[in-house]
């Protein structure tokens, strides 16, 4: 942990197993808040700037197995469960979970379910391509329903919490940023270069990493 821009640094995570750290997140709300994804273990959460940590949750489950979460993001959407969401990117594709953590769910839309128990039209859902691994997930601040995904068939982008997804980019990206004030503004990394998108991945500049 850093308190001076990254000057100097103290180690944190008492209660942390002594494992590989895959994905760190803050919460959405509150900036004392951390999630923690913990290789072949679950989630873990600290409500304290990291100083101590509880765990939460299991992995997911998907395609028949745990999977382990790759990349987090806190997104500051009503979860219907008193709270928010927390997706998770794993090696077999999206999840989410309220942070009451009742349990792991694919994204789906509002209203799925009542039109279900009502005989009516499910919701359109087009979800990110099946089985491929999320390397890099994240959700503007200011405009919580836009989310990007990093996978290897592209930079993916949602403007309605994950439900519908589009393809933004054909590049691999290994790290994303999103401006918190502007949702249209992201930045996308890859092992050669640097991609800066200003309209939401409609079109991109690409600058080399020196």
């Amino acid at each position: 942990m850093s308190e001076d821009f990254g000057q100097s640094w103290r180690r944190q995570g008492q209660g942390l197993p002594d494992r590989t750290l895959d994905a760190l997140a803050n919460s959405a709300k509150n900036p004392d808040t951390l999630y923690a994804a913990i290789g072949g273990d679950g989630l873990w959460r600290s409500e304290d700037a990291g100083e101590t940590w509880e765990f939460v949750m299991d992995r997911p489950f998907l395609s028949g197995s745990e999977q382990d979460v790759r990349t987090l993001a806190s997104v500051d959407l009503a979860s219907g469960m008193g709270g928010i969401w927390l997706y998770a990117g794993t090696s077999a594709g999206l999840q989410r979970v309220p942070d009451c953590f009742c349990r792991w769910q694919d994204v789906q839309p509002q209203g799925a379910l009542d039109a279900l128990v009502e005989g009516e039209k499910a919701p359109t859902v087009m979800p990110l391509p099946e089985g491929e691994p999320v390397n890099a997930l994240v959700s503007c601040a200011a405009s919580p329903e836009r989310l990007y995904a990093a996978l290897p068939s592209g930079v993916w982008a949602s403007a309605d919490g994950g439900v519908i997804w589009s393809k933004a980019a054909p590049f691999v990206a290994t790290a994303l940023a999103v401006d918190p004030s502007d949702a249209d503004t992201l930045v996308a990394a890859t092992p050669a270069d640097l991609f800066h998108s200003r309209d939401g991945g409609q079109s991109w500049v690409v600058s080399a990493i020196l």
